[in-house]
Protein backbone atom coordinates (compact mmCIF):
# COMPACT_ATOMS: atom_id res chain seq x y z
CA UNK A 1 0.00 0.00 0.00
CA UNK A 2 2.88 2.38 0.79
CA UNK A 3 4.42 1.70 -2.61
CA UNK A 4 1.15 2.73 -4.31
CA UNK A 5 1.15 6.02 -2.38
CA UNK A 6 4.74 6.68 -3.45
CA UNK A 7 3.86 5.94 -7.08
CA UNK A 8 0.82 8.22 -6.91
CA UNK A 9 2.91 11.04 -5.46
CA UNK A 10 5.57 10.49 -8.13
CA UNK A 11 2.92 10.74 -10.87
CA UNK A 12 1.42 13.88 -9.31
CA UNK A 13 4.85 15.48 -8.95
CA UNK A 14 5.79 14.70 -12.55
CA UNK A 15 2.53 16.21 -13.80
CA UNK A 16 2.94 19.31 -11.62
CA UNK A 17 6.52 19.85 -12.78
CA UNK A 18 5.55 19.33 -16.42
CA UNK A 19 2.78 21.94 -16.09
CA UNK A 20 5.12 24.29 -14.23
CA UNK A 21 7.82 24.15 -16.90
CA UNK A 22 5.32 24.37 -19.75
CA UNK A 23 3.66 27.40 -18.14
CA UNK A 24 7.02 29.06 -17.63
CA UNK A 25 7.98 28.46 -21.24
CA UNK A 26 4.68 29.89 -22.50
CA UNK A 27 4.65 32.96 -20.25
CA UNK A 28 8.30 33.92 -20.69
CA UNK A 29 8.22 33.10 -24.41
CA UNK A 30 5.11 35.24 -24.83
CA UNK A 31 6.75 38.10 -22.97
CA UNK A 32 9.86 37.94 -25.14
CA UNK A 33 7.84 37.55 -28.34
CA UNK A 34 5.62 40.54 -27.57
CA UNK A 35 8.69 42.50 -26.48
CA UNK A 36 10.58 41.97 -29.73
CA UNK A 37 7.66 42.00 -32.18
CA UNK A 38 5.34 44.75 -30.96
CA UNK A 39 6.66 47.05 -28.27
CA UNK A 40 9.86 47.13 -26.32
CA UNK A 41 9.62 46.47 -22.60
CA UNK A 42 12.35 46.54 -20.01
CA UNK A 43 14.24 43.27 -20.36
CA UNK A 44 16.41 44.13 -17.36
CA UNK A 45 13.33 44.48 -15.14
CA UNK A 46 11.91 41.23 -16.53
CA UNK A 47 15.18 39.40 -15.88
CA UNK A 48 15.68 40.75 -12.34
CA UNK A 49 12.10 40.14 -11.23
CA UNK A 50 12.06 36.69 -12.84
CA UNK A 51 15.13 35.48 -10.93
CA UNK A 52 13.10 34.53 -7.79
CA UNK A 53 10.65 32.65 -9.99
CA UNK A 54 13.47 30.75 -11.69
CA UNK A 55 15.04 29.93 -8.32
CA UNK A 56 11.70 28.64 -7.03
CA UNK A 57 11.24 26.52 -10.15
CA UNK A 58 14.74 25.09 -9.77
CA UNK A 59 14.11 24.30 -6.09
CA UNK A 60 10.79 22.64 -6.84
CA UNK A 61 12.44 20.64 -9.62
CA UNK A 62 15.26 19.42 -7.38
CA UNK A 63 13.07 18.50 -4.43
CA UNK A 64 9.97 17.24 -6.23
CA UNK A 65 11.34 15.30 -9.20
CA UNK A 66 11.00 11.53 -8.68
CA UNK A 67 14.13 9.47 -9.20
CA UNK A 68 14.25 6.06 -10.81
CA UNK A 69 16.87 3.33 -10.86
CA UNK A 70 18.50 3.55 -14.31
CA UNK A 71 18.83 -0.23 -14.69
CA UNK A 72 15.51 -1.54 -13.40
CA UNK A 73 13.42 1.63 -13.87
CA UNK A 74 12.12 1.09 -10.34
CA UNK A 75 11.07 4.10 -8.29
CA UNK A 76 13.86 5.08 -5.88
CA UNK A 77 12.35 8.28 -4.50
CA UNK A 78 9.02 9.92 -5.18
CA UNK A 79 10.31 13.37 -4.24
CA UNK A 80 8.82 15.84 -1.81
CA UNK A 81 5.07 16.41 -2.02
CA UNK A 82 4.55 19.43 -4.28
CA UNK A 83 0.94 19.83 -3.15
CA UNK A 84 1.88 20.43 0.47
CA UNK A 85 1.21 23.70 2.24
CA UNK A 86 3.83 26.03 3.62
CA UNK A 87 7.01 26.93 1.82
CA UNK A 88 6.17 24.86 -1.27
CA UNK A 89 2.86 26.68 -1.59
CA UNK A 90 4.60 30.05 -1.17
CA UNK A 91 7.08 29.18 -3.95
CA UNK A 92 4.20 28.42 -6.31
CA UNK A 93 2.62 31.76 -5.33
CA UNK A 94 5.86 33.58 -6.22
CA UNK A 95 5.92 31.86 -9.60
CA UNK A 96 2.28 32.65 -10.38
CA UNK A 97 2.55 36.31 -9.35
CA UNK A 98 5.66 36.67 -11.49
CA UNK A 99 3.84 35.12 -14.45
CA UNK A 100 0.88 37.44 -13.96
CA UNK A 101 3.12 40.48 -13.76
CA UNK A 102 5.05 39.38 -16.88
CA UNK A 103 1.87 38.93 -18.92
CA UNK A 104 0.44 42.27 -17.77
CA UNK A 105 3.75 44.01 -18.42
CA UNK A 106 3.91 42.54 -21.93
CA UNK A 107 0.36 43.65 -22.70
CA UNK A 108 0.05 46.98 -20.89
CA UNK A 109 3.53 48.29 -20.13
CA UNK A 110 6.31 48.28 -17.57
CA UNK A 111 4.09 49.79 -14.85
CA UNK A 112 2.48 46.34 -14.42
CA UNK A 113 5.66 45.07 -12.75
CA UNK A 114 4.42 46.86 -9.61
CA UNK A 115 2.09 43.87 -9.18
CA UNK A 116 5.21 41.93 -8.22
CA UNK A 117 5.55 44.12 -5.09
CA UNK A 118 2.78 41.96 -3.61
CA UNK A 119 5.36 39.20 -3.00
CA UNK A 120 7.67 41.03 -0.54
CA UNK A 121 4.69 42.80 1.06
CA UNK A 122 3.00 39.45 1.72
CA UNK A 123 6.29 38.05 3.06
CA UNK A 124 6.60 40.97 5.49
CA UNK A 125 3.00 40.50 6.59
CA UNK A 126 3.48 36.78 7.23
CA UNK A 127 6.78 37.40 9.03
CA UNK A 128 5.22 40.05 11.26
CA UNK A 129 2.24 37.84 12.11
CA UNK A 130 4.54 34.88 12.90
CA UNK A 131 6.71 37.15 15.06
CA UNK A 132 3.60 38.36 16.94
CA UNK A 133 2.37 34.81 17.43
CA UNK A 134 5.77 33.73 18.75
CA UNK A 135 5.83 36.69 21.14
CA UNK A 136 2.34 35.81 22.44
CA UNK A 137 3.36 32.19 22.81
CA UNK A 138 6.43 33.21 24.79
CA UNK A 139 4.23 35.39 27.02
CA UNK A 140 1.89 32.49 27.68
CA UNK A 141 4.79 30.20 28.51
CA UNK A 142 6.12 32.76 30.98
CA UNK A 143 2.72 33.08 32.65
CA UNK A 144 2.41 29.32 32.91
CA UNK A 145 5.73 29.05 34.72
CA UNK A 146 4.37 30.55 37.95
CA UNK A 147 3.10 33.95 37.04
CA UNK A 148 -0.29 35.47 37.74
CA UNK A 149 -3.14 33.12 36.87
CA UNK A 150 -1.02 29.98 36.95
CA UNK A 151 -2.70 26.77 38.03
CA UNK A 152 -1.34 25.70 41.42
CA UNK A 153 0.30 22.33 41.64
CA UNK A 154 -1.19 19.49 43.61
CA UNK A 155 -4.41 17.52 43.68
CA UNK A 156 -7.93 18.89 43.33
CA UNK A 157 -8.41 19.46 47.08
CA UNK A 158 -5.22 21.52 47.31
CA UNK A 159 -6.18 23.56 44.23
CA UNK A 160 -9.60 24.38 45.73
CA UNK A 161 -7.97 25.47 48.95
CA UNK A 162 -5.54 27.70 47.03
CA UNK A 163 -8.39 29.30 45.06
CA UNK A 164 -10.25 30.37 48.22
Amino acid sequence: MAQKARKDRAKANEAALKNLHLGSLIVNGLFLLLNFVFRSRSLLTWFILSIPSFICQFTLEKTGRPTYDPNTKALKSSGEDLSSAGLTDFMFDIIWVTWGAAILAALFGNWAWFLWSVVPAYGLYKGYSMFGAARNLAGLAGAGAGGEGAVPAGNRKQRRAAAQ
